[in-house]
């Protein structure tokens, strides 16, 4: 711990009343959450995947659906990933979907179905890190194992009056008050206190069951801490999509590599305009790179506007017509001609979905 001799003080000394004041507060004001009801390892595990970058009120809207189609690891393991990221489709960062698939399949055949209750074991399974490895133990197996993410940061940066705490640091404080004989509860309650009273801007002091144990609240200047990360520019790029429908009404649609962003999910295939590009020259490129073919571009169907977590995209849908050559994958997993019911049960991202909706009216 690389603490000054003062805040290790502050710990050791604090560390029964914090235990104490936290458990008691969260024990009255906790909120009513799904995946609280029922602490299974595998219903524990699903909901921190899903908490992951993403708001509570959204992840309320999948986790009952997941798991009625998924109840149980073994159930998830056995789906083909298609239907996983259709379950998915809508929560965004599908990259978890494809872990959290990998990581049961992976349980299923190395840990006889049963999440393994070691913190080491986790770490090793597919798309599980240091906060979701320490969030399962503490929570589903009662193991004391600090679980920091950007709530817990925000709470112990103000505790403690840290401007840039290291994830070191971190684990460090949050071991320092976790207490042995209720490690999930006091996990549970740090996640809750960052949510809900210790948020980024106009933080609740006056109801905080640790206020005056904060030093950032001693000095009053609560939101000075953790110091605000400086926020990088956010690249734009136009990005192009077309529809290319044939005589029989049916659509091509392409799915992407697994391995790529937004892996799995079926498109309308097209691609990022490079400088000096037109959009439809831009889309006549794409579809031959993508999938050998010459198309005709028509008329623009839609503009969509959409941010990912490092840039933003407008993507442009147009009509087409395809004038030489038969699909082929190029540079896709695979390529299918749908019917608009079809469409509708294909895995998309947002901005493919709005596309689709169009093509419904």
């Amino acid at each position: 711990m690389s603490f000054d001799d003062a805040t290790i003080t502050h710990l050791h000394t604090h560390r029964a009343v914090a235990q104490e004041r936290l458990l008691a507060w969260f024990a009255r004001h906790a909120r009513d959450l799904p995946w609280r009801r029922e602490r299974t390892p595998y219903r524990v595990w699903v909901a921190e995947v899903m908490l992951q970058q993403t708001q509570v009120e959204k992840v309320r809207e999948y986790y009952e659906r997941f798991l009625a189609r998924f109840p149980t690891l073994a159930a998830l393991a056995a789906a083909p990933l298609e239907e996983v990221l259709k379950q998915w489709e809508g929560l965004g960062y599908y990259s978890r979907a494809r872990a959290l698939h990998r990581a049961a399949q992976e349980v299923v055949a190395r840990y006889n179905g049963e999440l393994p209750a070691d913190v080491d074991a986790l770490r090793r399974l597919p798309g599980i890190g240091a906060y979701t490895a320490g969030a399962v133990a503490s929570i589903a197996f009662g193991i004391p194992a600090p679980a920091v993410d950007g709530n817990v940061r925000r709470v112990f940066g103000r505790v403690l009056a840290l401007a840039a705490p290291s994830a070191t640091d971190l684990e460090a404080a949050v071991r320092a008050w976790l207490p042995d004989d209720a490690p999930g509860a006091f996990t549970e309650a740090l996640m809750e206190l960052g949510a809900t009273l210790c948020r980024p801007r106009a933080p609740q002091c006056l109801l905080c069951p640790w206020r005056d144990l904060c030093h950032a609240q001693m000095l009053g200047r609560p939101e000075a801490f953790p110091a605000p990360r400086p926020r990088k520019a956010i690249p734009h790029y136009d990005v192009v999509a077309a529809v290319t429908r044939r005589d029989d009404g049916r659509v091509l649609v392409a799915r992407r590599r697994e391995d790529d962003m937004l892996g799995g999910l079926w498109e309308f295939p097209g691609g990022k305009r490079e400088d000096g590009e037109t959009l439809p020259d831009a889309l006549r490129r794409e579809l031959w790179e993508e999938l050998g073919i010459e198309v005709a571009v028509d008329e623009q169907l839609i503009a969509v506007e959409h941010a990912y977590t490092h840039f933003r995209i407008t993507l442009y849908a147009f009509a087409c017509r395809l004038v030489a050559g038969e699909p082929q994958c190029l540079d896709c997993d695979a390529f299918r001609w749908a019917t608009l019911e079809e469409l509708a049960a294909l895995p998309m991202s947002a901005a493919d979905r709005k596309i689709t909706a169009i093509l419904q009216t």
